[in-house]
């Protein structure tokens, strides 16, 4: 599909792409929005913390939040709100440990978690109530969706309509390492303390399995996913995982009427993450580009409010473009 010009600027005062960043996740404050949590069981003993924010519509989005986000994001908040106003109901799901309890299986969730998200989509269009349902994922979120799309397309629920994706890693391994270098190690550490943490109260339950994990040594996404993700997850090291999981591979294979949104000077997004030649070749899939908006800000004129993401959402939503 084509690629999209951009109309979205950030404001002139918020600086440049680590305060669109940093600002919005810090400072943003969301109200009004009253979630319903229902659990529901995997097929593999575990369960996923779903929270619905419903308005009695016969239209559904499902939000799958960031990296060690949870449903209380700010930026899925905002959604939830927005989209609620405009005549929607919502359903923001928590990857698994990312509800406020840590999940019963030995593994976590990664960026090639589809199969939670299928059981998410199956869940809702289960209910037979909505004759459309839509995806909106953010980050680590928009790349599950993207992949989701693509391994799932032959079976998708006849309601689902369109998606919508925001700030995506969709190369797992150069974002690992644009993610390692100067300043982004500030992001890095962060995602690394509570994923440390989690494998460390995992291994109290669990010590055989994760005996060989050394924490110390787990210094980066790479390390990480060589010593958790992969051996726990079916792969053979963390560059096998990356190869497998990162959507940029899977667009050409997407059906779906899909919208690919990553700011330019996102800092967490290395350039492979721009997939404009992919989006290019498919029928399906269209990317945008904005020039600012850092990972997740897309922020209009204040913190407080409505952020240009949430209303480019239901734009490509509604109107299809």
């Amino acid at each position: 599909m084509p690629i999209l010009t951009s109309k979205y600027k950030a404001p002139t005062w918020i600086g440049g792409k680590h305060a669109q960043t940093i600002i919005p996740s810090l400072f943003r404050k969301v109200s009004g929005v009253q979630y319903l949590r229902e659990r529901i069981a995997t097929d593999d003993e575990d369960f996923l913390d779903l929270d619905w924010s419903r308005i009695d519509s016969n239209k559904l989005v499902i939000f799958s939040h960031g990296l060690e986000g949870s449903t209380h994001q700010p930026y899925i908040l905002g959604m939830v709100k927005e989209f609620n106003a405009r005549g929607w109901d919502a359903l923001a799901w928590n990857f698994r440990s990312c509800g406020g309890e840590l999940n019963h299986s030995v593994r976590l969730y990664h960026g090639g978690s589809t199969y939670d998200l299928k059981n998410v989509v199956d869940h809702a269009n289960n209910t037979k109530k909505y004759k459309q349902i839509c995806l909106v994922g953010c980050s680590l979120g928009g790349n599950i969706t993207l992949k989701y799309l693509a391994d799932h397309k032959s079976d998708l629920p006849k309601a689902m309509k369109q998606a919508c994706v925001f700030s995506v890693p969709c190369d797992l391994y150069a974002c690992a390492r644009n993610l390692s270098s100067g300043i982004n190690r500030i992001y890095l550490n962060r995602f690394l303390d509570t994923l440390k943490d989690k494998v460390a109260r995992k291994a109290r339950k669990n010590p055989g399995l994760y005996a060989s994990v050394n924490l110390d040594k787990i210094q980066d996404f790479i390390d990480f996913d060589n010593y958790v993700t992969a051996p726990l997850s079916g792969f053979k090291d963390a560059v096998h995982y990356y190869i497998e999981c990162s959507s940029k591979y899977s667009i050409s294979k997407i059906e779906t009427h899909t919208l690919i949104v990553n700011a330019l000077n996102d800092p967490f997004l290395h350039p492979a993450c721009f997939p404009t030649e992919e989006c290019h070749q498919s029928d399906s899939v269209y990317f945008e580009g904005p020039m600012d908006g850092g990972h997740l800000g897309f922020m209009k004129d204040k913190v407080i409010g409505t952020y240009w993401s949430e209303e480019r959402a239901i734009q490509f939503l509604e109107e299809g473009k």
